[in-house]
């Protein structure tokens, strides 16, 4: 048995501002993104972990850090949990024509049509299959009980998927916010979820 706390990072600027961050996009965390890794520490804490696993972008190490430096949990960065590459669109604030554009390519994925992408960015499926190589890491490390996973969101949408087995068309029925927590356990042949967007721990932060 495993258990996966599986947490998109904190808020960043870029988050607060509606900006397309995404895997080329390398931002930190702002002041309240801050709050809810703390909240999230503070919650969490008495948990022994054995690993924490985060994407290559500082945001989700910045999420997870006091778990690293205060409590000396081993860290190791995956980069196929970085965030889907958005391409072109990364880095700037969507005009109304591009937001347009997103709603069209998202109901093409949700109708099937996964090997769509934004120009120079990612398809679901290719996200996919760098998530798929890091499972492969993750759960051949059969002595790990306890672990923590940090990503982003639009990825974590796809990695539910795969968890769960779900149709990649459906990775908008999993709903998240920054600091949000799904939390599973691994039985050695399935993933049952025992909380789903879980937000507990941040409803004091103000």
């Amino acid at each position: 048995m495993k258990k996966i706390y599986l947490i998109r990072h904190g808020e960043t600027d870029f988050n607060r501002l509606g900006m397309v961050q995404g895997s080329g996009i390398d931002t930190d965390l702002n002041e309240l993104g801050r709050k809810q890794a703390n909240a999230f520490f503070e919650a969490f804490k008495h948990i022994p972990f054995d690993k924490i696993y985060t994407s290559a972008l500082k945001r989700t190490h910045q999420s997870v850090q006091r778990f690293t430096t205060e409590l000396q949990i081993p860290h190791h960065i995956l980069t196929g949990l970085n965030e889907i590459s958005w391409g072109l669109k990364e880095g700037r604030k969507p005009s109304a024509e591009e937001d347009i554009a997103f709603e069209n390519i998202l109901q093409r994925w949700s109708s099937g049509d996964l090997e769509v992408a934004f120009e120079g960015g990612e398809t679901p499926l290719q996200v996919l299959a760098r998530q798929k190589e890091a499972l492969k890491i993750i759960l051949s490390q059969e002595e790990e009980k306890n672990i923590i996973i940090c990503m982003h969101g639009r990825a974590m949408r796809i990695l539910l998927c795969e968890l769960l087995n779900y149709s990649l068309s459906e990775m908008d029925f999993f709903l998240h916010g920054n600091l949000c927590l799904y939390q599973l356990t691994y039985t050695g042949n399935m993933f049952r979820v025992d909380k789903a967007n879980y937000k507990k721990h941040l409803a004091n932060i103000v």
